[in-house]
């Protein structure tokens, strides 16, 4: 570890040299801009104040120690706009041992500034080492960490008073740390959230009907975080009432497809007209399928069900799979297996369709 330290240290020191400093006291009480400006950091980018410096301040140590990380003067900048403390930070005794620290843990010279362009205040407190070193556990990985900071600084929260306690929860409830990290990717806040807020969630999923220890849940953590019970309510009943559902009916397809809570009234609306009305499909049909609420209307509902309506139509296709069926093949298995094998008798079946694939379904597909 001694050698480590040294070693970081020394490379730090020569990778970037501090300009002369032009002061008889070790550290002024105050640093100025036109002092920042006069070391490369962007007028446009400091901050309104500048913090009160007292010795041992050295505020051209810590920019050459930003630079040394590889920071450009504007990050750098925009570092200090953000923590103007910063430049009060002792090198030595606390960046130093930060960044030895995060390369203990594996993190390479790249991710440690990144992590600093993210982390704010957090960066010069030791404490960002044991954090990380907690949420590269449960996160499993860097990328998925920093996809998380980048929506919601984690590392400004308490460990002890919030995080481990939702963490703690979420386990007990069945999830693995690889559904947690999930989780956290689609609702970053929800571990830095207030515990007992958590446990409204819990509630809440399971109220719809997604028992915890379910591979659902999960999704049903994710489609409630944003509501509270009474909007919850609303969305199961506008779920009952655009779709003639019965009680038990909502229940089956909320349960099965948590995420419908998520979808906007119109665009419900236009799934039910679409595949009640067009299509023709009860509604108990759609209830025990409701995954096909949660596909593209023009991108594949509308376009398969012309194409294998125009075949059928035309006696390309007798005995046609049913309509859940066909939505659910990949593109590549339906043009195998509904346009490629009629495209002598139907030569313009593969454009028509490339046409209602992008939203312009036409009101016939051509036979000639």
């Amino acid at each position: 570890m001694l050698r480590l330290r040294s070693c970081v240290l020394t490379h730090l020191r020569l990778s970037s040299t501090p300009p002369p400093l032009r002061r008889s006291a070790r550290c002024p009480p105050h640093f100025s801009k036109p002092q920042l400006r006069r070391r490369g950091l962007p007028r446009r980018h400091l901050p309104a104040k500048l913090p009160h410096l007292k010795p041992p301040a050295n505020p051209d140590a810590v920019l050459a120690f930003l630079a040394g990380l590889g920071l450009s003067s504007a990050d750098a900048a925009a570092l200090v706009v953000r923590d103007p403390k910063l430049l009060c930070a002792r090198v030595e005794k606390t960046l130093a041992p930060v960044v030895i620290g995060l390369t203990g843990l594996g993190l390479s010279r790249s991710e440690i500034t990144r992590l600093a362009l993210l982390a704010d205040d957090a960066f010069r407190k030791k404490a960002i080492v044991s954090k990380l070193h907690y949420y590269m556990g449960v996160f499993g990985s860097t990328d998925t960490f920093f996809r998380v900071m980048k929506c919601c600084n984690v590392l400004s929260y308490s460990l002890e008073r919030v995080v481990k306690p939702n963490v703690a929860y979420l386990r007990e409830c069945g999830l693995r740390d690889c559904d947690i990290a999930k989780l956290c990717l689609q609702r970053p806040r929800i571990i830095i959230t207030n515990p007992e807020r958590v446990q409204e969630m819990v509630g809440c999923a399971e109220s719809i009907g997604v028992p915890r220890y379910s591979g659902m849940f999960r999704h049903a953590l994710n489609a409630v975080a944003s509501f509270s019970k009474e909007e919850i309510a609303a969305r199961v009943e506008h779920l009952k009432n655009t779709f003639t559902w019965t009680d038990a009916e909502v229940s089956i397809a909320v349960s099965k497809a948590p995420l419908l809570l998520n979808r906007s009234k119109e665009s419900l609306q236009r799934r039910s007209e679409f595949l009640i009305s067009e299509v023709g499909l009860e509604p108990s049909y759609i209830a025990h399928r409701p995954v096909m609420l949660g596909l593209s209307l023009e991108g594949r509902l509308m376009p398969r069900y012309y194409a294998v309506k125009f075949l059928k139509e035309n006696g390309l296709l007798r005995h046609g799979p049913s309509y859940d069926t066909i939505i659910k093949l990949t593109e590549k298995a339906f043009r195998k297996q509904f346009i490629c094998p009629h495209e002598e008798a139907a030569p313009h079946l593969a454009e028509d369709y490339d046409v209602a694939c992008k939203g312009e379904v036409p009101t016939n597909f051509r036979f000639t």
